[in-house]
């Protein structure tokens, strides 16, 4: 059998963890998968002394992680995290090195995607990373290589399950969004500091990385529009069921004429399609080809087992030799796209308010949508909110996005509104 495919690995979280764990339970498979053994030969970390659950002792310690790059290795696996600082020294010096680089990292590839793949295309090295989008959903290679021959109209999903986690519970259990977010919290499922993931900025990075797969577009995060859950009340929950849909954070990129439109935003999805299904921590990416049609893509989106799998077939692939350039196609011929416009995009629409309970109001509000040319298909008032006021559910016909943005704006400031309105696109 062929010299062993040696793997310099940094970070030992749970991912790092699990990464030396599948070569472990399965090192024969792999071997004979991939034509050569993988072998971890050194790793680094921040604590030397934490038990990580795996033997440590047969590899060689590097402190400083940066020195990674100068192991005896064929491989830098970056499982740091983290847009800038250690990771993107260390993919950088690699790169430069020669050396091929495998990461996890979604957020570095969203705001410097470009450079390293410049950098390893200069250096014949591989930039991978399978496990940086919906963990070990094989999404990547699909974009990359199974749907190399189409025209993507649009590529849109689930990409963050903390979440659809938080909705899920929402939905089965009638219960706020703060409760939920605990619990989240407490089963190890968000972060102490979750911001990343409810305000959508977790899915964002992903977004931007599926975008400049699908569309030969650079990785342009800083267009993306993202907003979160964090609004969300139960209320919203019940009443888009009531309506025959589902809440879900869904992520949409689309090329046109008028450029590359990103956006991350809360959806209601009808029962009937697919993402309306995808429940707890699982991820879903939907990809529309021109000649292979829909493609679903479905799974666990995070977690070790199904993360650090990625990582592994990451580098099975690079053992065969067995990559090509990072995003699909060489990095100068990824274009600028301006970011598209969301205004004249054509849509309906459900916006909820909580008002004072008082003569006048939904004539205020009716007369705001009137004006800026908004028509209404349902209007729903509901009973007292915790706080007193009164839940206004709105489900608009088919119309520019401009003029929904025009009617919230001229409700902005109303003494008759209790905090901001929600706003959420209908996924039909």
């Amino acid at each position: 059998m062929a010299q062993a495919l040696r793997v310099a690995l940094a970070g030992l979280g749970t991912v790092g963890g699990g990464v030396i764990r599948v070569l472990d339970v399965n090192r024969e498979l792999i071997a004979r998968r991939a034509g050569r053994p993988i072998e971890v030969v050194a790793v680094s970390a921040r604590d030397r002394s934490k038990d990580r659950g795996v033997d440590l002792s047969r590899f060689a310690w590097v402190d400083d992680t940066a020195a990674l790059a100068d192991a005896d290795a064929d491989v830098v696996v970056e499982l740091i995290g983290g847009a800038d600082g250690p990771a993107l020294t260390l993919a950088r010096h690699a790169l430069a090195a020669g050396r091929h680089v495998v990461t996890a990292n979604k957020a570095m590839l969203a705001h410097h995607g470009l450079e390293l793949a410049g950098a390893a295309e200069a250096s014949g090295a591989a930039l991978k990373f399978e496990a940086a989008v919906a963990g070990g959903i094989p999404v990547i290679k699909g974009l990359r290589e199974g749907a190399a021959a189409n025209a993507i109209a649009r590529v849109y999903g689930i990409l963050n399950g903390t979440c659809n986690f938080i909705l899920s519970k929402m939905e089965a259990e009638g219960r706020d969004f703060a409760d939920v977010l605990a619990e989240a919290q407490a089963l190890g499922y968000a972060e102490a500091d979750p911001s990343f993931d409810i305000d959508g900025v977790d899915a964002a990075h992903k977004l931007s990385i599926l975008a400049s797969l699908a569309f030969g577009t650079a990785p342009a995060f800083a267009q993306v529009a993202a907003s979160g859950i964090r609004h969300l009340l139960a209320a919203d929950i019940a009443e888009a069921a009531a309506l025959g849909y589902r809440v879900r954070l869904v992520g949409v990129a689309e090329a046109d004429g008028a450029g590359l439109f990103q956006r991350v935003h809360a959806h209601l999805v009808r029962f009937d399609h697919p993402l309306a299904h995808v429940t707890g921590a699982t991820n879903a990416v939907v990809a529309e080809g021109n000649f292979v049609g829909r493609l679903l893509f479905q799974g666990a989106g995070a977690g070790e087992g199904p993360t650090a799998s990625a990582v592994v077939a990451d580098l099975i692939d690079i053992a065969r030799g067995e990559f090509g350039p990072p995003f699909a196609m060489p990095a100068a011929a990824l274009t600028d796209a301006a970011a598209a416009p969301s205004g004249e995009r054509r849509g309906r629409a459900y916006l909820r308010f909580a008002v004072a309970d008082r003569v006048g109001v939904l004539a205020e509000i009716a007369a705001a949508m009137r004006d800026a040319g908004v028509s209404i298909e349902s209007l729903i008032q509901r009973g007292a909110l915790a706080d007193g006021s009164v839940l206004v559910a709105i489900v608009t016909h088919e119309g520019p996005e401009r003029c929904v943005a025009a009617a919230l704006e001229r409700l902005r400031g109303s003494q008759s509104l209790h905090g901001e309105p929600m706003w959420m696109h209908l996924l039909d």
